[in-house]
């Protein structure tokens, strides 16, 4: 924050165009009781797990409702898109109760984890954490287009899907004990994989260090694949990641940054660590003036709010705003793209989306379908079919007060 507003009042032209036009959110902690015992203990004396929970024990990177598992099912029950969607999914109505829990399931590995909503061996059931509730109530209240949530403890780029998909059962399956362990779940890849390696790669290549995985990782073999970049179902699978929510309920593009291998760096290595990303978190940022963008109005110029924006081979739609706008990130290329409304026909046009930093304006204007005022008659008639009137036959008395009330 400090070097935005220095470099900024200093006239830097690269700094000036990122904050002028861009809405930059920054927020110094979600978990500031953790963050209070971890600083009085400090580096010398921290370890990993010093305050990574919340003072109610929370984690709350793995404390939001688990979408990707409901929206898996309802694809095996061929459900998306008529009956499900495959995007905005709502939260469940008994994880926003006064009361509600989110269970968990014991992993392997490293950690808890939940394959694909498994809870054949489940932890005792946790309440969903108050600074969770605030961050869904955020998201829900600002159209983010792209985030970054920023780790320590290890020198990597995660990204969505973090919730690892159960292999599907066979016929012949052999029924399972009560701690048995898939493990070799599905690696579930969303809609949106190109962009969010695109994303990922972004970060690693601009850090001065964070693609020099021949050293290995920082504390187990490189993960990586030599790019400092890995699907977080793959190195750390585990289900209600706050990455996978805000893909599955919102329009915003989350992945999970982790800064370096000292998790509590001493203060005289903060201007080294400042250095290795420094670049990265620019390069990051400008990335949300890649893609689309546009206004999707009426015949008259008025916005349509919560328009759907659907790019042709990506099985992942967006949102408009309140305003009718939209942002879309998407790499390089040529794209079919529609828009949709209620009670308004689709518009269709074809956006190219360029190398360079800049998204391509593609506006929408929607002319409205008749299949709404059809409707509103259709449910003045009770949702019944309407009888239509034969020239030269007398109508009856019913029908003449069905009329009536139609008209």
């Amino acid at each position: 924050m400090q070097f935005l507003c220095k470099e900024y009042q200093d006239g830097n032209p690269r700094v000036r165009g990122l904050v002028t036009d861009t809405r930059i959110h920054l927020v110094p902690s979600l978990n500031p009781d953790g963050y209070e015992l971890a600083h009085e203990a400090g580096s010398e004396l921290g370890n990993w797990a010093l305050g990574h929970w919340t003072e109610e024990g929370f984690d709350l990177f793995e404390n939001f409702p688990d979408l990707a598992s409901a929206l898996w099912a309802a694809e095996e029950r061929r459900l998306v898109p008529h009956q499900f969607p495959n995007h905005h999914i709502p939260i469940p109505e008994h994880y926003l109760s006064e009361d509600a829990a989110v269970s968990a399931a014991q992993g392997t590995g490293g950690g808890e984890r939940v394959a694909g909503g498994d809870t054949s061996c489940p932890m005792p059931a946790s309440q969903v954490a108050v600074e969770t509730r605030a961050v869904m109530a955020w998201m829900d209240k600002n159209p983010f287009v792209l985030g970054a949530n920023l780790q320590g403890g290890e020198k990597l780029v995660s990204f969505p899907f973090d919730t690892a998909r159960p292999s599907p059962p066979t016929p012949a399956a052999v029924p399972h004990p009560l701690d048995y362990e898939d493990e070799h779940p599905e690696l579930q890849e969303t809609p949106d994989h190109a962009v969010f390696r695109w994303l990922a790669i972004s970060y690693a290549s601009a850090h001065l260090t964070m693609t020099e995985t021949f050293r290995g990782g920082c504390h187990a073999p490189d993960v990586t694949d030599a790019m400092g970049i890995v699907q977080g179902a793959k190195w750390h699978p585990r289900a209600g990641s706050m990455n996978d929510f805000s893909y599955l309920h919102t329009n915003c593009l989350e992945l999970s940054i982790y800064l370096g291998c000292d998790k509590f760096p001493h203060e005289s290595e903060l201007q080294q660590e400042w250095e290795n990303n420094k670049e990265s978190l620019l390069t990051f940022m400008e990335q949300i003036h890649r893609g689309i963008k546009g206004v999707v109005t009426d015949q008259q110029g008025e916005p349509i709010a919560n328009a759907t924006i659907v790019v042709g081979g990506i099985n992942h739609n967006v949102r408009t705003a309140s305003g009718g706008d939209y942002w879309r990130i998407l790499n390089p290329g040529e794209y079919r793209v529609s828009a949709r409304a209620e009670g308004y026909n689709p518009s269709v046009k074809t956006c190219h989306v360029l190398y360079d930093i800049g998204a391509t304006q593609c506006n929408f204007i929607l002319s409205r379908s008749n299949w709404k005022r059809i409707r509103e008659i259709m449910a003045m008639n009770g949702n019944r079919p309407i009888r239509r009137v034969v020239p030269g036959r007398p109508m009856t008395p019913r029908e003449r007060l069905r009329l009536r009330m139609r008209l």
